[in-house]
């Protein structure tokens, strides 16, 4: 699929591409600056892209300091290349900067999502038990059974969507810009 420059007044444009089963598939993101990159996704089947439940936790969740919220607000990883656009000055180091800077909670979001996707994979689980093994060693960090029954059900119906697309074709989605990764201010003294 070629890359297409679509400007979007609020947010990021993200399109899991669905290539045949088993091959790499790829992800289009198109930010509201026309910068347009494309990512990695890994071999893609009929089940949900990794990168897709993340997608579609965070959203559930209003995680703003996760994976998608970072792209939105500059960070580019190292699975993705730019395709077009013209690129922010100091692209790079803004990225490295808030990779520092939230490192731990970009972090937490993967731990969130592989959470989601376990208690998705487990229906009627004791959630509080299954939180208490992926949370161990930060309790305060797991996430309230209203949330993730939320976000479960937020993935089966994504699930449901992704199982709809046919081959050569994508499932496109938008992450809002206010929920995107801003650098922390610093006071001054």
């Amino acid at each position: 699929m070629p890359a297409r420059l679509v400007l979007h007044a609020d947010g990021v444009r993200v399109t899991f591409e669905r290539p045949q089963d088993h091959v790499w598939g790829s992800i289009l993101i198109e930010r509201d600056d026309g910068v347009v990159y494309r990512m990695n996704a890994g071999p893609i089947t009929a089940e949900l892209p990794h990168d897709l439940v993340h997608f579609t936790v965070e959203d559930a969740m209003r995680v703003r300091d996760g994976i998608w919220g970072a792209i939105a607000g500059g960070v580019v990883f190292k699975s993705m290349t730019h395709q077009s656009g013209r690129r922010p000055p100091h692209a790079a180091e803004r990225s490295a900067a808030l990779i520092r800077e939230y490192r731990d909670r970009i972090q937490h979001a993967e731990l969130l999502g592989g959470f989601v996707e376990a208690a998705a994979a487990k229906p009627g689980a004791d959630l509080r038990r299954l939180a208490a093994q992926w949370f161990a060693t930060r309790p305060e960090d797991a996430p309230p059974n209203e949330a993730v029954v939320a976000a479960v059900e937020a993935l089966r119906v994504v699930a449901e969507r992704w199982r709809a697309v046919p081959v050569g074709s994508g499932l496109a989605v938008e992450w809002p810009a206010f929920r995107s990764l801003r650098p922390r201010r610093v006071s001054r003294r």
